[in-house]
């Protein structure tokens, strides 16, 4: 995987992490988690910048998050009325209004489930600044704990993820 990935970021460039982040919930098949972890591991070892790598990362998921955000804003009330006799439209719903702000916070450290908490967020008329001083601050911690693992422990990450996958 980390030959792969190193490839594309030969070829693309940083704008790889970043688009591997932000368009990952439209089908790019790569999981965050083996990306994060492959970038700080090809970080740490000197083959790509440790900043920008990180950098891209972060702003990757910071993108993908504000674009599902202003999707739940925007496309609120007609997407809610498609949704909201669904099974688990109905659970995560009552999960965030009765958890609320802890909610949001561990919903942004389970894959798949980090991109749809935004969408969310924007279906129940919470404000833009709330929305970011959450999430935000819970994806700079995500991404940080998931760096720092990857730099000190990756090998041994990536062989466990092998295992699962």
């Amino acid at each position: 995987m980390s030959n792969t990935i190193l490839e594309l970021i030969q070829q693309y460039g940083y704008l790889f992490l970043y688009c591997a982040f932000s368009l990952g919930p439209f089908g790019i098949p790569i999981p965050n988690e083996i990306t994060i972890i492959t970038g700080a591991i090809l970080s740490h070892s000197g083959l790509i910048n440790a900043w920008l790598t990180y950098f891209s990362i972060l702003t990757g998921l910071l993108t993908a998050m504000t674009m599902f955000y202003l999707a739940g804003k925007l496309f609120g009330i007609p997407l809610k009325n498609r949704i909201q006799h669904k099974k688990y439209y109905k659970k995560a719903e009552h999960i965030l209004k009765k958890k609320g702000d802890m909610a949001i916070c561990i919903g942004m450290f389970i894959p798949v489930v980090r991109y749809f908490v935004p969408l969310l967020i924007g279906l129940s008329g919470t404000h833009y600044r709330k929305f970011a001083l959450i999430t935000y601050s819970t994806a700079l911690l995500w991404t940080l704990l998931f760096f720092t693992a990857g730099t000190f422990f990756g090998q041994t990450i990536l062989t466990l993820l092998s295992y699962l996958f």
